[in-house]
């Protein structure tokens, strides 16, 4: 039968009823428009006029599904039961705002895990664009409001290398709550809490202020809950911005070298610029060869020249610095024109000036300590 016909139907069983409406259901039937004539279904035989076309109906207001039952223990159970579903994974019973678990509900530490532990998810932060020596990361706080408690998070960083195991070398492991907040952690490293975009969730970030230039660097998240387990690990890999380069002072160096080369080079000539060009920077050595090569190729280029004056083995010092170079970077220092542009980004550095208990979780203090604020800025 047409969708409206069902409606009217079951709208008139209900009133003819003796019985009571039907807790939180609401039919309510209203013409909007008309059916198109290609749906046959909306055609009544013997009438020509379409009939009004089906309204969805709407939600007047949202309750849960077991105020729906009118019997007092089944309606209990069912809460129950759907209260251990979704915060307690069905293996366990709420109390408050935990979880207890069902004696199978225990993993092969002897832990209870029927609560589960949300992974965070570990992004750069949006506000902050990265730098060649400032990246901040930042993550929602996945603290749930029944169930397991987060008393940490354990961040992990370090530089990705061909010197570096990735998976032997975890690198240097930062607590969020006793390293950073506490105000303990090293001054490269600064951490902050604010609201994310619902007001009741929090926002956590981390602004690492001391990287190295043109380095690939892993960062690792994950959290820990007051009976100790730990959360699936979120990870963010990302190469910093190339480094800054002063490009009329390497076409001044480049200049030197080649009056250093040119003619005949004594021992004296051949340190000094042997001493140059391995004072400088990678960035800045890159460059180096970039001008030499521009204005002095015809006499030899760089390589030859460093070669001849300096020897294989001075000269292969040198040039293998120049390795170090990513190929996205040394594609941009082969530039016709470089130009350097500092920004600067406002921060907050917070220290807290109460004394933590011990076994008092962290969560909390965030919401009852007072703390300083120390604003500036770096380039």
């Amino acid at each position: 039968m047409p969708f409206i016909t069902y409606l009217s139907g079951l709208l008139t069983a209900q009133m003819l009823s003796d019985d009571q409406l039907i807790s939180g259901v609401e039919i309510h039937c209203e013409e909007k428009g008309r059916c198109p004539s290609t749906c046959h279904l909306c055609r009544r035989p013997g009438k020509e006029q379409l009939s009004p076309a089906p309204v969805l109906l709407e939600i007047n207001r949202v309750v849960p599904l077991y105020t729906l039952i009118p019997d007092n223990d089944t309606k209990e159970a069912f809460r129950g039961a759907l209260m251990s579903s979704y915060w307690c994974s069905g293996k366990g019973d709420v109390i408050e705002d935990w979880c207890r678990c069902d004696l199978n509900a225990f993993d092969e530490n002897g832990l209870p895990n029927c609560s589960p532990l949300p992974q965070p998810v570990l992004r750069l932060s949006p506000s902050v664009e990265p730098s060649s020596t400032v990246v901040s990361l930042e993550w929602l706080d996945v603290q749930p409001a029944i169930g397991t408690k987060v008393s940490d998070y354990i961040l992990q960083h370090k530089k990705v290398d061909e010197y570096t195991d990735t998976d032997l070398y975890t690198g240097e492991s930062l607590s969020f709550a006793d390293d950073l907040l506490s105000g303990l952690g090293t001054s490269c490293v600064a951490a902050g809490r604010s609201h994310g975009e619902v007001p009741e969730t929090s926002l956590y970030s981390v602004i690492f202020k001391c990287l190295e230039p043109d380095g690939l660097y892993k960062f690792t998240l994950y959290a820990v809950d007051t009976r100790g387990r730990h959360s699936e690990l979120s990870t963010v890999t990302l190469r910093t911005a190339c480094p800054l380069v002063d490009d009329s002072k390497a076409e001044e160096i480049a200049d030197k070298i080649y009056n250093l080369y040119n003619g005949y080079t004594s021992g004296k000539e051949q340190q000094t610029a042997y001493n140059t060009l391995m004072e400088v920077s990678v960035s800045m050595l890159f460059r180096v060869q970039h001008h030499y090569n521009s204005h002095y190729e015809k006499f030899g280029d760089f390589i030859w020249r460093s070669e001849d004056e300096l020897g294989p083995r001075k000269a292969h010092l040198i040039l293998r610095r120049l390795e170090k170079v990513s190929s996205h970077c040394s594609t941009l220092l082969r530039s016709a024109y470089i130009q350097s542009r500092t920004d600067t980004m406002p921060y907050l550095f917070c220290r807290s000036e109460e004394v933590r208990p011990a076994g008092m979780v962290w969560y909390n203090i965030l919401k009852d300590t007072k703390v300083t604020f120390r604003s500036g800025c770096m380039d």
